[in-house]
C-alpha cells in the first residue's frame, strides 16, 4: 500500500495501482455498478494527454518528463500489446463508473493518474512519487477537464461514426445485392398491412437500400460538425487571460496542440471559432444522436418487415425464409424465431431512448459548463457502438443469408385482388370496386369479369 493525499485528507492506495487518490474517491462516490467509461473515450483522452505533452516538449517545458509522458501514453494506447479496448477489458486501471458527477472530472483525473504512474515506472520511480511526475501539474499541464473531455468526446464520436458509416455502406450493398437477386420475383404489395398492388420482392429490398444510403450520407457529413474542438480553452473556453503569468507561453501551446492532436488522431480537427461555445453547449451531440435515431428507425422498420415476411412457416406470410440460427423454443420442437431482426429492433429502441437521455442532459447545462457530459458521452458512444455491432450481425446473419420463397409470393399474389388495380384506368374506380365486392373471394372469376367489362368498353 501507499499513502496519497489531496486537500480532503489522506487515503491508502494499493501499491501496484496505476490510479491514485482522486480515482479512488470517484470510484467510491459513483459506485453504481453500471458500466465503466467507454474505451473509445478513454483512448481519446489519452491521445489528448499525449498531444499536450508533445507540445510542451516542443516548447521546451520539462522536455525529458514530457517525453516520458508521451511514452506512457503510447504504452497505454498499445494496451500492453493490444488495443485500448483489450487493455481496458483486462487489467483495468480505468475504474470510474460512466455516470459520474463533475462533468467528467473524475474520468480526466483517472487518466491523469494512470498516465503519471505509468510515466513514473518508465522513469524507474515508484508509483505515487508525484514530485517526479504530477498528475495535475505535469500530465494535466495547460488543460482542464472542460476542454479535454469535450475534445476527446468529439474524437471518439468521429472514430465510431466512421466505423458506423462503413457498416451502413456494407448493409446498403447487401440490400442492393438482394434487390438484384429478387428482381424477377413478383409479390403482393401491402399498405397498412392490407393487400395493395403488385410489386417485386427486389424492389422492397431496393427501397430499404435507399433509406440506409441516406443514413450513410448523413453520418458521413456529420463528422464536419464534430471537428471543431476547444482544447486550450481550459475552464470556460477563455484560456489564460492576457497579462497573467505564462500567458505568452500558453498562447503558443494553444496554437500548436491542435495541430499535434490532428496529426496523432488522423482527424481534421480545427480550433473552435468560439471555444466558450464548445465548452458549455452540447447541441452538436443532440444533432448527432438525432441522426443515429434516424438510422435506428430505418433498421427497426426493415427488421419489422422481414419479421412479418418470414412469419409462419405455415400460418404466416412465408414470403422469405430467414436462415435458422438457433432453436426457438424450450418446449415446442422445431420452432425457429426471427431472433436477429428482434435483436435489431431492440437495439433501435435502445438508441431511441439514448437520444432522449442526450437531449435531456444537453438541455440541463448551466452557464459556462454542462455538468451532465458523462451521460451524454455514455449514451452517444453507447448508441454508436451498439449500432456498429448490430449492423454487422443484421447484415451477416440476416440479410446475407435469407432466401426468397418465390412460390409463396406467387400464390399470395394470385389469391389477391391486386391485379384489379390495372383495370381502373379503363373501367373506372366504381366499376372495379363493385366487381371486387361481387367476386373478390374468387380471383379467377374476378379476372374474368374484369376482362368481360373491358372488352365491352
Amino acid at each position: 500500500m501507499r499513502t496519497e493525499h489531496d486537500f480532503l485528507g489522506e487515503r491508502e492506495v494499493s501499491g501496484d495501482a496505476l490510479y491514485g487518490i482522486h480515482t479512488l474517491r470517484a470510484a467510491e462516490n459513483f459506485a453504481l455498478d453500471y458500466r465503466l467509461v467507454h474505451p473509445y473515450l478513454v483512448r481519446a483522452i489519452i491521445l489528448v494527454k499525449k498531444a499536450a505533452a508533445r507540445t510542451w516538449e516542443q516548447l521546451g517545458v520539462k522536455p525529458e518528463l514530457s517525453q516520458a509522458i508521451v511514452a506512457a501514453c503510447d504504452d497505454l494506447l498499445s494496451g500492453n500489446g493490444g488495443t485500448i479496448r483489450e487493455f481496458v477489458s483486462g487489467s483495468n486501471p480505468f475504474i470510474v463508473d460512466a455516470l459520474q458527477g463533475g462533468a467528467g472530472t473524475s474520468t480526466n483525473m483517472n487518466v491523469n493518474e494512470v498516465v503519471a504512474n505509468t510515466a513514473l515506472r518508465l522513469l524507474g520511480k515508484e508509483a505515487g512519487d508525484y514530485t517526479a511526475c504530477s498528475p495535475l501539474d505535469d500530465v494535466n499541464r495547460g488543460q482542464s477537464t472542460n476542454d479535454v473531455y469535450p475534445t476527446a468526446l468529439r474524437i471518439a464520436a468521429i472514430e465510431l461514426l466512421r466505423e458506423l458509416s462503413a457498416e451502413c455502406a456494407a448493409l446498403q450493398e447487401s440490400l442492393q445485392q438482394k434487390e438484384n437477386e429478387f428482381a424477377g420475383i413478383a409479390k403482393l404489395g401491402r399498405t397498412e398491412l392490407m393487400d395493395a398492388v403488385p410489386v417485386t420482392l427486389g424492389s422492397e429490398f431496393g427501397a430499404w437500400a435507399q433509406a440506409v444510403g441516406r443514413d450513410r450520407w448523413r453520418l458521413y457529413k456529420m463528422e464536419e460538425r464534430l471537428r471543431q474542438v476547444n482544447i486550450g480553452g481550459m475552464a470556460v473556453g477563455r484560456g489564460i487571460p492576457a497579462g497573467d503569468a505564462g500567458a505568452s507561453l500558453f498562447r503558443r501551446y494553444r496554437q500548436r496542440v491542435i495541430e499535434t492532436l490532428r496529426d496523432m488522431c488522423g482527424i481534421g480537427l480545427a480550433a473552435a471559432e468560439y471555444p466558450m461555445d464548445i465548452t458549455q453547449n452540447c447541441d452538436v451531440f443532440v444533432e448527432v444522436s438525432g441522426l443515429l435515431k434516424a438510422l435506428a428507425v430505418n433498421v427497426s422498420k426493415i427488421a419489422g418487415d422481414l419479421r412479418l415476411m418470414n412469419s409462419g412457416p405455415c400460418g404466416g406470410l412465408g414470403e422469405i425464409r430467414l436462415a435458422p440460427v438457433q432453436a426457438g423454443s424450450s418446449i415446442m420442437p422445431g420452432k425457429i424465431n426471427p431472433v436477429i431482426p428482434e435483436m435489431a429492433i431492440q437495439v433501435a429502441i435502445k438508441v431511441e431512448s439514448n437520444d432522449y437521455a442526450i437531449s435531456a442532459a444537453a438541455g440541463r447545462g448551466d452557464f459556462e459548463l454542462n455538468a451532465f457530459g458523462p451521460l451524454i458521452a455514455d449514451s452517444l458512444l453507447g448508441s454508436l457502438s451498439l449500432l456498429c455491432r448490430a449492423l454487422v450481425l443484421f447484415r451477416t446473419r440476416c440479410i446475407d443469408t435469407l432466401t426468397a420463397n418465390a412460390s409463396r409470393c406467387a400464390a399470395l399474389l394470385e389469391a389477391s385482388t391486386a391485379f384489379a388495380f390495372g383495370y381502373v384506368p379503363a373501367l373506372g374506380y366504381e366499376c372495379v370496386s363493385s366487381l371486387i365486392a361481387r367476386f373478390g373471394e374468387d380471383s379467377a372469376a374476378l379476372r374474368a369479369a374484369l376482362e368481360q367489362e373491358a372488352a365491352q368498353k
